[in-house]
């Protein structure tokens, strides 16, 4: 079973209670929505969205305990706020985006998620639509591969791994794509060389970062006041991208004509008025997973979590 990342300190960061209204906007396997749940008993409400409907499937049958207290719908990250508010679920008491691949997606090799598992090179959360990986791999020219290695994976030296990728096509499974690259990526830390091709890859393929910058201020929106966002990332690129959402929600501007540029003021401190700021940093500095966990679950060793609570 899928083990969610940064359990407790997710359910500590939402404080659900029961009667409260809640989001799981990456339902995933399940477990936090379970958690969620648990704690908001007898009768919180919690809607569970994600892109796969696979994942959706799974999750009908293990949350299936909860009855009516659980809706679970097939939808992508920047559509979980318009379906909330559809669905009666708005104001929301707290909301979470949990960006990390599950395990069932992970060891799936008809999904092609991994590079240590051979089948075919598809990546998409939603099977249904849009190019698999191996088809952008194969209509695009080395100049466009390297752009999406360097932007999407911080891959070093993404030219010459674009170029060693563009000579092995046609390229149709993980294990081709792997060999392509076996010998010119290079491996950064602990992490595999494959990785963040790999992540650069399946990144492209679901638009997650612009999916990511286009929810973040719309589930700020449908927060209720006191109800908070947190939301769980897994490399550089996602972090910075709700790092600099948080920052700018939780900034009040300070129009002044004829005195210049706006200035805008921190709305972190106690006694500062709110203003226009939509939101307070819970937490400055992302939590992180403890050795203990880590050790138990290696795949939640790059999570952060970072939370913000509505204002007004």
């Amino acid at each position: 079973m899928h083990t969610p990342v940064l359990f407790d300190e997710v359910i500590s960061a939402l404080r659900p209670r029961a009667g409260g209204r809640y989001l799981d906007a990456t339902v995933g396997g399940g477990g936090h929505t379970a958690g969620l749940l648990s704690a908001s008993h007898p009768d919180g409400r919690v809607l569970g969205t994600d892109a796969d409907a696979t994942a959706i499937d799974r999750a009908t049958e293990r949350l299936r305990p909860f009855g009516a207290r659980v809706s679970l719908r097939q939808a992508w990250l920047d559509q979980a706020p318009g379906l909330a508010r559809e669905l009666g679920f708005v104001p929301l008491n707290g909301a979470l985006v949990d960006l990390g691949l599950s395990s069932n997606q992970l060891d799936d090799p008809q999904r092609g998620f991994s590079f240590m598992r051979d089948g075919p090179l598809d990546m998409r959360f939603d099977t249904t639509r849009g190019l698999p990986a191996s088809e952008l791999i194969n209509q695009s020219d080395v100049e466009s591969l390297k752009e999406l290695l360097r932007d999407y994976g911080e891959v070093e030296r993404a030219r010459q791994v674009a170029e060693a990728i563009w000579a092995a096509r046609p390229i149709h499974t993980t294990a081709q794509l792997r060999e392509a690259i076996n010998g010119v990526a290079r491996s950064r830390g602990r992490i595999h060389p494959a990785t963040q091709v790999f992540q650069a890859l399946r990144i492209a393929v679901n638009d997650e970062l612009w999916r990511l910058s286009k929810a973040l201020p719309q589930l700020i929106d449908v927060l209720a006041p006191a109800g908070r966002l947190a939301v769980i990332t897994f490399h550089s690129l996602e972090d910075r991208i709700v790092k600099r959402a948080f920052r700018d929600a939780s900034l009040e501007r300070d129009d002044q004509p004829g005195f210049g540029e706006p200035v805008w003021l921190s709305a972190q401190g106690p006694g500062v008025s709110a203003g226009s700021a939509q939101v307070r940093l819970v937490n400055k500095k992302p939590i992180e997973p403890s050795e203990t966990e880590v050790a138990a679950n290696p795949r939640a060793r790059s999570a952060k979590l970072r939370v913000v609570e509505k204002v007004g």
